[in-house]
Protein backbone atom coordinates (compact mmCIF):
# COMPACT_ATOMS: atom_id res chain seq x y z
CA UNK A 1 0.00 0.00 0.00
CA UNK A 2 1.42 3.58 -0.96
CA UNK A 3 2.51 5.54 1.68
CA UNK A 4 2.87 9.65 1.68
CA UNK A 5 6.58 10.35 2.45
CA UNK A 6 8.05 13.86 2.99
CA UNK A 7 11.87 13.49 2.26
CA UNK A 8 14.26 16.46 3.26
CA UNK A 9 17.71 17.05 3.67
CA UNK A 10 19.45 20.48 3.29
CA UNK A 11 21.79 21.03 1.00
CA UNK A 12 25.66 19.09 -0.24
CA UNK A 13 25.92 15.65 1.45
CA UNK A 14 22.82 15.67 3.19
CA UNK A 15 20.97 16.01 -0.01
CA UNK A 16 23.21 13.53 -2.03
CA UNK A 17 22.65 10.98 0.50
CA UNK A 18 19.07 11.63 0.71
CA UNK A 19 18.97 10.87 -3.40
CA UNK A 20 21.10 7.74 -2.72
CA UNK A 21 18.05 5.86 -0.83
CA UNK A 22 15.16 7.78 -3.06
CA UNK A 23 15.30 4.37 -4.89
CA UNK A 24 13.53 2.75 -1.56
CA UNK A 25 10.79 5.03 -1.84
CA UNK A 26 9.33 3.46 -4.85
CA UNK A 27 5.68 3.35 -4.99
CA UNK A 28 5.13 5.69 -2.65
CA UNK A 29 3.90 9.38 -2.94
CA UNK A 30 6.82 11.49 -2.56
CA UNK A 31 7.78 14.80 -1.84
CA UNK A 32 11.15 15.71 -1.40
CA UNK A 33 11.78 19.11 0.46
CA UNK A 34 15.06 21.25 0.66
CA UNK A 35 16.69 24.14 0.45
CA UNK A 36 18.13 25.07 -2.43
CA UNK A 37 16.00 25.76 -5.49
CA UNK A 38 18.32 24.25 -8.27
CA UNK A 39 17.47 20.78 -6.48
CA UNK A 40 14.08 20.36 -7.84
CA UNK A 41 15.71 19.64 -11.06
CA UNK A 42 17.16 16.18 -9.49
CA UNK A 43 13.83 15.29 -8.21
CA UNK A 44 12.01 16.07 -11.77
CA UNK A 45 9.26 13.38 -11.16
CA UNK A 46 8.10 14.26 -7.19
CA UNK A 47 6.29 17.12 -5.85
CA UNK A 48 9.57 19.66 -4.48
CA UNK A 49 9.49 21.76 -1.98
CA UNK A 50 11.95 25.01 -0.99
CA UNK A 51 12.38 25.91 2.77
CA UNK A 52 14.93 28.70 4.28
CA UNK A 53 18.01 27.15 4.87
CA UNK A 54 19.38 28.17 8.74
CA UNK A 55 21.91 26.97 10.94
CA UNK A 56 22.19 27.10 14.79
CA UNK A 57 24.01 30.65 14.37
CA UNK A 58 21.43 32.09 12.42
CA UNK A 59 18.49 31.91 15.43
CA UNK A 60 15.80 34.53 13.23
CA UNK A 61 16.38 31.77 10.05
CA UNK A 62 15.48 28.82 12.50
CA UNK A 63 12.37 30.22 13.26
CA UNK A 64 11.74 31.42 9.31
CA UNK A 65 12.85 27.48 8.48
CA UNK A 66 10.58 25.94 11.45
CA UNK A 67 7.62 27.71 10.32
CA UNK A 68 8.04 26.98 6.51
CA UNK A 69 8.64 23.02 8.04
CA UNK A 70 5.58 22.99 10.07
CA UNK A 71 3.35 24.77 7.85
CA UNK A 72 4.16 22.44 4.89
CA UNK A 73 4.21 19.57 6.97
CA UNK A 74 0.49 20.31 8.49
CA UNK A 75 -0.36 20.83 4.92
CA UNK A 76 0.96 17.46 3.33
CA UNK A 77 -0.03 15.51 6.23
CA UNK A 78 2.62 12.70 5.71
CA UNK A 79 2.97 8.91 6.91
CA UNK A 80 6.67 9.48 7.01
CA UNK A 81 9.19 11.80 7.45
CA UNK A 82 12.96 10.89 6.59
CA UNK A 83 15.72 13.16 6.89
CA UNK A 84 19.42 12.65 6.52
CA UNK A 85 20.12 16.10 8.25
CA UNK A 86 20.85 18.82 9.18
CA UNK A 87 18.65 21.32 10.20
CA UNK A 88 15.51 21.23 8.15
CA UNK A 89 15.49 17.48 8.55
CA UNK A 90 15.29 17.67 12.34
CA UNK A 91 12.63 20.11 12.43
CA UNK A 92 10.38 18.03 10.21
CA UNK A 93 11.66 15.07 12.88
CA UNK A 94 10.43 17.56 15.72
CA UNK A 95 7.17 18.04 13.90
CA UNK A 96 6.22 15.17 12.43
CA UNK A 97 6.64 13.17 15.24
CA UNK A 98 4.13 15.51 17.37
CA UNK A 99 1.49 14.84 14.64
CA UNK A 100 1.70 11.23 14.77
CA UNK A 101 4.18 10.76 11.86
CA UNK A 102 6.26 7.50 11.57
CA UNK A 103 10.14 9.43 12.01
CA UNK A 104 13.19 8.01 10.45
CA UNK A 105 16.68 9.91 10.78
CA UNK A 106 19.95 8.63 9.05
CA UNK A 107 22.47 10.56 10.54
CA UNK A 108 25.59 11.11 7.72
CA UNK A 109 28.19 9.15 6.81
CA UNK A 110 30.80 12.29 7.55
CA UNK A 111 30.39 11.34 11.57
CA UNK A 112 32.67 8.90 11.71
CA UNK A 113 33.00 8.98 15.65
CA UNK A 114 29.88 10.07 17.03
CA UNK A 115 26.60 10.29 16.52
CA UNK A 116 26.05 14.76 14.97
CA UNK A 117 24.44 17.24 17.55
CA UNK A 118 21.21 16.91 15.46
CA UNK A 119 21.81 13.27 15.10
CA UNK A 120 21.67 13.46 19.43
CA UNK A 121 18.68 16.13 19.41
CA UNK A 122 17.22 13.58 16.46
CA UNK A 123 17.11 10.52 19.23
CA UNK A 124 14.42 12.14 21.24
CA UNK A 125 12.04 12.55 18.46
CA UNK A 126 12.95 9.76 15.76
CA UNK A 127 11.00 6.88 15.75
CA UNK A 128 14.47 5.23 14.47
CA UNK A 129 18.25 6.68 13.91
CA UNK A 130 20.29 4.85 11.57
CA UNK A 131 23.67 5.79 11.60
CA UNK A 132 26.38 4.75 8.64
CA UNK A 133 28.93 3.18 11.12
CA UNK A 134 28.43 0.23 12.82
CA UNK A 135 31.04 1.61 15.79
CA UNK A 136 28.30 4.14 16.53
CA UNK A 137 25.55 1.09 17.59
CA UNK A 138 24.31 1.98 20.92
CA UNK A 139 20.73 2.00 22.57
CA UNK A 140 18.00 3.18 20.05
CA UNK A 141 20.85 3.87 16.98
CA UNK A 142 20.86 1.48 14.42
CA UNK A 143 23.30 0.36 11.37
CA UNK A 144 22.10 -1.36 8.33
CA UNK A 145 24.96 -0.25 6.05
CA UNK A 146 25.96 2.58 4.22
CA UNK A 147 23.87 5.15 2.08
CA UNK A 148 27.59 6.18 0.47
CA UNK A 149 30.26 3.68 -0.19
Amino acid sequence: MSKKIIAIASAGGHWIQLLRIAPAFENNEVVFVSTEPSFASSVKNFDYYLIPDASRWDKIGLLKSFYSVFKMILKLKPEIIITTGAAPGLMAIIVGRIIGCKTIWIDSIANVDKISMSGKIALRFANIVYTQWPELVKGKIVYHGNVIS
